[in-house]
């Protein structure tokens, strides 16, 4: 799948180093093309404030383009407190 610029795409995996669930939106920040391999892509995930939570590179077989039955969730990140 082939995906543009700034569109919103949805994570089909799980990422736990990066915070990052199956489910989570983010938008396409860059396209990653090598020759003879799937293409990649730089996806930002933002919190519902707009702060950025983390930019990863994925290979496009881990994202989709949202549909019309999606349906925005809100899930809080685990957050380890301060010592």
């Amino acid at each position: 799948m082939d995906f543009s610029l700034y569109e919103d795409v949805i994570l089909l995996v799980d990422i736990p180093d990066e915070g990052l669930a199956a489910g989570d939106v983010g938008t396409v920040v860059e396209r990653h093309a090598v020759p003879g391999l799937e293409p990649g892509y730089s996806v930002e995930f933002f919190d519902m404030l707009g702060n950025t939570v983390a930019v990863v590179t994925l290979a496009a077989r881990a994202l989709r383009r949202p549909t019309a039955v999606d349906r925005l969730v809100v899930r809080q990140a685990s957050v380890e407190s301060p010592v």
